[in-house]
């Protein structure tokens, strides 16, 4: 159970990519709070489910189409009332050996690892910057830092989004508006578990960590709570690593 954040009752938190994994743990621990939450993913089923769950509002949106990412974004934030946090969730971590990175393959990357944060983060400006207050959380990775095999696009704008959030913190700091960036370790999702974690590359992880325990999306979405909350009023600009110190 996270701590209670009496300022979120009712404050206005949009999530991208958030039918699952981590963003779904953003749902869920936001909704607990008492915030109005919408989220939008392309798996219809998933999200329509975990919409139900929590009493959140749930949109199909495919975000690598910039249009429709706006136009979804807008028909929830009518549906909230407003828009008082943003979540840049959204991503894909396909893995793909660098020389076989044609520019279509590393298009298809950052269009949705990186380009839908920027425009999202443009919508909400325009929501934010009459209140004079905001707060903008881009999910990064410690990839970033690593840079491991096989995730050169990935590693690429998982970087770039570290950058965006130390300009946008700085050009929109003048309308209250924090940004500020998570960068998590090696996440325990569904995803995760099907795909990537085998117990020989877990059993390597836990050698390189400090702390010997999985990291579980509700680690992160406590993280985010914190940052979203009145407790983080002078924070921006800034990249939260969070990974059992690995790095």
């Amino acid at each position: 159970m996270s701590r209670r954040y009496p300022e979120f009752e009712g404050r206005c938190v949009f999530i991208t990519g958030a039918a699952s994994g981590i963003g779904a743990a953003f749902v869920a621990a936001f909704a607990a709070q008492g915030a109005r939450v919408a989220f939008l993913d392309t798996n219809r089923d998933a999200g329509e489910a975990l919409a139900r769950q929590y009493g959140a509002r749930f949109h199909e949106c495919d975000v690598t189409e910039p249009a429709a990412l706006a136009a979804t974004m807008g028909r929830a934030i009518s549906e909230l009332g407003a828009l008082d946090v943003l979540i840049n969730n959204v991503a894909n971590d396909q893995r793909h050996p660098a020389d076989a990175l044609d520019p279509q393959t590393w298009r298809a990357s950052l269009a949705v690892n990186l380009d839908p944060a920027m425009e999202a983060s443009r919508v909400a400006y325009e929501v934010m910057r009459p209140l004079r207050n905001g707060v903008i959380l881009n999910l990064s990775s410690i990839n970033a830092h690593l840079a491991p095999a096989n995730m050169a696009a990935y590693v690429a704008a998982k970087a770039a989004l570290i950058g965006l959030t130390k300009a946008l913190a700085r050009e929109w700091g003048a309308a209250n508006i924090r940004v500020n960036a998570i960068s998590p370790g090696w996440v325990v999702t569904e995803r995760q578990l099907e795909l990537w974690l085998t117990p020989e590359g877990e059993a390597e992880w836990m050698r390189q960590v400090a702390l010997q325990r999985r990291i579980s999306p509700e680690d992160v979405a406590k993280l985010a709570l914190f940052l979203a909350s009145d407790d983080a009023a002078l924070i921006t600009g800034q990249n939260f690593i969070i990974d059992g110190g690995r790095t």
